[in-house]
C-alpha cells in the first residue's frame, strides 16, 4: 500500500517509514525538519532511506502544501507522526504547539475527506493522562485535565479525529505512547541526554530528586505497534502503547552507568513544571485490538542504544570521539596505554 509518514524524519517516524519500506510498502515522507534538535540527525536519519522513499520538506500546517501532496498521490493510509514534541518546551513557545499540532492534524483529517482517504493511524501521547493518579493509566480513564500544553493539544487532537470519524466516516487508531526510547532517539530524551552527559563528565540533571518512574517502551516495539495499527485499523479506538512496567529512574540511570562503565554525576533537582512522577500503561485493550505486547527489556533496549550512540558518534573505547582523543592525547590528559 502507499501510505503518507508525516513527521518521517523524526525519531518514530523514520522507524516506522523505514519498517514499512523493508515490507514493501511505498512510503511518502513529510517533515518540515524544524530546529526544535539537530537537523543534521533528522538529515542522517533521511539518509538511510532517501532512495526508497518520496520525501517532501514541508509543514503539515501548509494547507496548501499539503494539498498538492494529496493532489499528487492516492494514498492507501495516513500514519500521522508529525507533531511538536517536548512538555516542557510547551511553556516555553505554546505557538508552535497549537500550530503544528492542532492545525496541522485538522489539515491532515481535512484532507483526508477531500480526497476520500479513509483511514489513518494517529499518534496521541501518554501525557493526556496528566496527574491521574489511579494506575495503570486505562483508555477509559478521564482525561480531561491537562498540567502540559503539549498535552492539551494531543487531546485536542484525538477529540479532533472523532469528530472525522463520526461526520465522514474516516477509520482512526488513537495510540498514546509511553516514553519511547532506542537507537537514533530525540536528544531532549532522558536518554540521550544522560548518556551525552555521562561521557562528557558533566552532571546529570536528575528532577523530583530521582523519584521518578517511567513506562520506557522500546521502538522496536512501538514500531511493531503502529504496523499492526496501519494494519487493523478500523472505526474509531484509543489505544496505549507503553511496556506496562514501569522503571524508577535509579534504575534507569544503574543501566546506563553500566553499559558506560562511568559513574554519573547526579545534580538533585525539584519536580519540572507539567511533569508527572510515574507513567504506567494499561495495554489489555490493546492486547486484544492489535494482538501487541512489549518484547524488549530495559537492560536490552539501553544496551542497543548506547551500541547505536557510540557508532553515530564515533566514540572510542576510551569514551572519547576520534577527534577528542587527538586532542587530550596531544594535552597529555591520557596517554596511548590507556
Amino acid at each position: 500500500m502507499k501510505v503518507l509518514v508525516t513527521g518521517g524524519a523524526g525519531f518514530i517516524g523514520f522507524h516506522v517509514a523505514k519498517a514499512l519500506l523493508e515490507r514493501g510498502d511505498s512510503v511518502v515522507v513529510v517533515d518540515n525538519l524544524n530546529d526544535y534538535y539537530s537537523v543534521d540527525l533528522k538529515n542522517d536519519r533521511l539518509k538511510q532511506i532517501e532512495n526508497k522513499i518520496t520525501f517532501y520538506n514541508v509543514d503539515i500546517a501548509d494547507f496548501d502544501a499539503m494539498q498538492k501532496i494529496f493532489q499528487t498521490h492516492q494514498f492507501d493510509k495516513i500514519c500521522h507522526l508529525a507533531a511538536q514534541a517536548g512538555v516542557r518546551y510547551s511553556i516555553i513557545n505554546p505557538f508552535i504547539y497549537h500550530k503544528t499540532n492542532n492545525l496541522g492534524t485538522l489539515n491532515i483529517l481535512e484532507l483526508m475527506r477531500l480526497n476520500n482517504v479513509k483511514d489513518i493511524v494517529l499518534a496521541s501521547s501518554s501525557s493526556v493522562y496528566g496527574g491521574n493518579e489511579k494506575v495503570p493509566f486505562s483508555v477509559i480513564d478521564q482525561v480531561d485535565k491537562p498540567i502540559s500544553l503539549y498535552a492539551a493539544t494531543k487531546k485536542h487532537t484525538e477529540h479532533m479525529a472523532h469528530v472525522y470519524h463520526n461526520l465522514y466516516g474516516i477509520n482512526c487508531f488513537i495510540l498514546r505512547f509511553f516514553t519511547v526510547y532506542g537507537p537514533w532517539g530525540r536528544p531532549d530524551m532522558a536518554l540521550f541526554k544522560f548518556t551525552k552527559a555521562i561521557l562528557e563528565n558533566k552532571p546529570i540533571e536528575v528532577y523530583n530528586h530521582g523519584n521518578h518512574e517511567r513506562d520506557f517502551t522500546f521502538i522496536t516495539d512501538i514500531v511493531s505497534g503502529v504496523i499492526a495499527s496501519l494494519d487493523k485499523v478500523k472505526g474509531y479506538e484509543i489505544l496505549n502503547l507503553g511496556n506496562n512496567n514501569p522503571v524508577h529512574l535509579n534504575h534507569f540511570i544503574g543501566c546506563i552507568e553500566k553499559e558506560l562503565g562511568k559513574t554519573a554525576q547526579r545534580q538533585h533537582l525539584p519536580l519540572q513544571q507539567g511533569d508527572v512522577p510515574l507513567t504506567y500503561a494499561d495495554i489489555e485493550k490493546t492486547k486484544h485490538v492489535l494482538g501487541w505486547e512489549p518484547k524488549v527489556k530495559i537492560e536490552d533496549g539501553i544496551h542497543q542504544f548506547i551500541d547505536w550512540y557510540k557508532d553515530y558518534h564515533h566514540i572510542t573505547p576510551t569514551g572519547f570521539t576520534n577527534e577528542t582523543l587527538s586532542e587530550n592525547l596531544k594535552n597529555g590528559n591520557i596517554n596511548n596505554g590507556n
